[in-house]
């Protein structure tokens, strides 16, 4: 409806546009057409206004929708940049305008009236303090701390606490579990995917390398199933920081300008966040925090699968990927005995059992538990 409203706005103005320029034109046209001269509406001349005005509504008619098209084009890509940007760069621009125009107006207005050149320097003049402070802030944002916790007691007002930004790194994307997360919805808010991270899989990807190829194409692979099949929602975040080379650095910048958090299985981005201060949901340490609880002095089955560093050693996996030691359990080497638990190691990089073979093991034939 609203389409059809503008289209006929549109074919009256270019009616209107019509008859104007016919107007303008008139006198001009008296030395190829026999126009009778005198005044202007005579029944000759409104014939050939009225021309010009259906000409000119005619080509409104058909512009319309196509010009209506190149301004929804133009206002949802105005509208995705902007989402990209957080609220707090926005607040900062703002503010720096409005110091700026204020200062550079003051400064400008005794160079006005400068005879001659003061009407073109004093503009210009404007225009770039204007750059400069709006640079110089943007520059310096991660140091207007103020506007960040004002901004958190905004959303904590409004109940939007729970739309926090999820920043994924390359390594959480690659690792695949992420996918699993999101389904059991543990993981609220928004998720933000880089530009720079989708790089940086590309390159991988498209890596002469085969393990790291297939790393990349499954990397792409779990994104694309996180946006189609997933509702949490996702955003793609188009900005890059240029002074910046290595990832993980914008990563950080990218966190401390959004308020987000970082979600990785990098243990040394995990260490640099920790030291910054930015929050980070690091998998493995998720996946360590729901692993089953093993004490020493418990039993457990496990199968003996390779030999140890040590002398001795058999090493064994469960079916969450935990490391058991075994000491003694070379000899077992292919089967699946009883084991008794003497201790568990536990480091950031994940969990380790030490065990042995329970006192007069033999080889186990029933169910595993």
């Amino acid at each position: 409806m609203a389409r059809k409203i503008l289209r006929i706005v549109g074919t009256l103005l270019g009616i209107v546009v019509g008859i104007y320029v016919f107007a303008l034109l008139l006198p001009f046209l008296r030395f190829f057409i026999d126009i009778p001269p005198g005044m202007h509406f005579t029944p000759a001349n409104i014939g050939y206004y009225a021309i010009g005005g259906v000409l000119c509504g005619l080509i409104f008619y058909i512009l319309t929708p196509v010009l209506i098209n190149i301004f929804n084009r133009i206002l949802s890509w105005t509208d995705s940049k902007l989402k990209a940007v957080s609220t707090q760069d926005i607040a900062l621009v703002v503010l720096s305008l409005i110091i700026t125009l204020v200062i550079s107006l003051l400064i400008s207005y005794p160079i006005y009236r400068i005879p001659a050149v003061g009407v073109f320097i004093a503009p210009a003049l404007t225009l770039l303090l204007v750059f400069i402070g709006v640079r110089f802030v943007l520059n310096r944002k991660e140091e207007f701390t103020f506007l960040s916790t004002l901004f958190k007691r905004s959303a904590r007002s409004g109940g939007r606490e729970n739309e926090v930004y999820k920043i994924l790194d390359t390594s959480a994307i690659i690792d695949g579990r992420i996918v699993d997360i999101c389904k059991t919805h543990f993981l609220e808010g928004i998720i933000v995917v880089a530009e720079f991270v989708l790089e940086e899989l590309r390159h991988i990807a498209d890596s002469p390398d085969l393990l790291k190829r297939n790393r990349g194409r499954r990397g792409l692979d779990v994104l694309n199933k996180i946006q189609k099949e997933m509702d949490i929602p996702v955003q793609i975040y188009e900005g890059d920081f240029e002074d910046i080379a290595e990832v993980d650095s914008k990563l950080v910048r990218l966190a401390k300008t959004i308020n987000g958090k970082i979600v990785t299985n990098d243990f040394n981005l995990n260490k640099v966040c920790e030291l910054q201060g930015i929050k980070v949901l690091n998998i493995n340490e998720l996946a360590n925090a729901v692993k089953p609880v093993v004490l020493p002095g418990e039993e457990m089955i496990a199968q003996i699968i390779k030999d140890g560093k040590e002398a001795g050693q058999g090493i064994a996996y469960l079916d969450d990927g935990t490391m058991v030691v075994v000491e003694g359990g070379r000899r077992y080497t292919g089967e699946t005995i009883e084991v008794l638990v003497t201790s568990v190691l536990q480091t950031a990089a994940g969990r380790m059992i030490f065990a042995k073979p329970k006192q007069g093991a033999e080889k186990f034939s029933g169910v595993k538990y």
